[in-house]
């Protein structure tokens, strides 16, 4: 029995979560699966009612589940960072979620701004360090609010975070076994301390996986590469910033973020799944928008909680309905359906 905590969010986050809890109640009862959820009211309506954001006691109730499913957090009403800082990244560090694990799949039928690129070269999979690096938190100001400020953001990178990241990305490139090629994505020519680090522990965890082709790209020859080359890559593993940039452009070459999900993980303990789009408030109640990436999310859950086969199930039906034509836009209201009879026509599916 396992146990889920679902965070349904801001925005159309309750409307895409739904949709991808009944696609992965679907999947379940065909696999056996037996499981509870727990819903939270945690968002921009429960801090503008309470001033509460998330609350230790939530935070330990989550420790302890499973999986966790976000639906999408912001705010029209709440400063830009309160909620972002104080529900993702409060989760993501309390919880020790040091992986960020984003596919980036370009599915049969699914336009993508590359010329001449499709499904066969758009393929692969990036791993974000997500605990450490610039988003840490550990700066400050001198003098501020005058003409001599001095504002200071440390990265921050230590060996253990590092080689956890490291080696969880070998595991993957051998579990994947697509073309068992590992790239490391950095900025060791200009940041010398931070990233020499990344590179001598790419290489020592390496060595402990000799069948995996070992390459190196720093950050911005590899946007270039993922602009003009995308089928070079098989498994990118990169730091917290620069993983933050290359999985939206990432999200952009794969169709958009309509049909990005994201994974932010402990392989030892709980997990976090979400879309990576936003609330995107002016669309609220309608039931226009498209809840691809938060259902292939919730394939990602079926995965880590060990049911490969059932979440390989979602992942075919999502791509046989993209492929079949019926969905004649991924946009907001241009697909030909309603959020709740895209949901239905991917549980059927199954």
């Amino acid at each position: 029995m396992y146990k889920i905590g679902l965070i349904p969010g801001d925005g159309i986050g309750p409307e895409v979560t739904r949709e991808a809890m009944k696609v992965f109640g679907a999947a379940a009862a065909h696999a056996g699966i037996q499981y509870e959820t727990v819903e939270y009211d945690i968002g921009g309506d429960r801090y503008l009612a309470t001033g509460e954001v998330l609350p230790d006691s939530v935070l330990e109730e989550l420790r302890g589940f499973d999986a966790i499913y976000l639906g999408a957090i912001g705010h029209p009403d709440v400063k830009p960072g309160i909620l972002e800082k104080g529900i993702l990244l409060k989760v993501r560090f309390e919880l020790d979620l040091y992986i960020n694990l984003r596919p980036v799949k370009l599915y049969p039928g699914v336009p993508t701004p590359l010329k001449d690129k499709g499904p066969e070269e758009i393929d692969f999979i990036i791993v974000r360090e997500n605990t450490e690096g610039l988003y840490a938190g550990i700066g400050g100001f001198l003098k501020r609010g005058t003409r001599d400020e001095v504002a200071i953001q440390e990265m921050i990178n230590t060996y253990k975070g590092v080689e956890r990241c490291v080696r969880y990305a070998y595991e993957l490139t051998q579990k994947r076994n697509k073309e068992n090629t590992l790239t490391l994505c950095d900025k060791a020519n200009v940041l010398t301390y931070a990233h020499d680090l990344w590179r001598r522990v790419f290489d020592e965890v390496g060595e402990d996986y000799p069948d995996i082709k070992k390459e190196y790209a720093f950050v911005d020859a590899t946007t270039m590469w993922m602009v003009k080359n995308p089928e070079w890559f098989d498994v990118v593993v990169t730091c917290n910033m620069f993983g933050d940039i290359i999985t939206d452009l990432g999200a952009m070459i794969q169709g958009g973020m309509g049909v990005a999900a994201s994974g932010n993980l402990n392989p030892e303990s709980v997990a976090m799944f979400e879309p990576i789009h936003g609330s995107a408030p002016r669309y609220t109640g309608k039931n226009q928008i498209n809840p691809i990436a938060a259902i292939g999310a919730a394939g990602m859950m079926l995965d880590h909680l060990g049911h490969e086969d059932a979440a390989a199930k979602v992942e075919t039906s999502i791509s046989d309905l993209l492929a079949s034509g019926k969905i004649k836009d991924l946009g907001a209201g241009r697909m030909g359906y309603t959020t709740e009879e895209v949901g239905d026509l991917i549980a059927e599916g199954l």
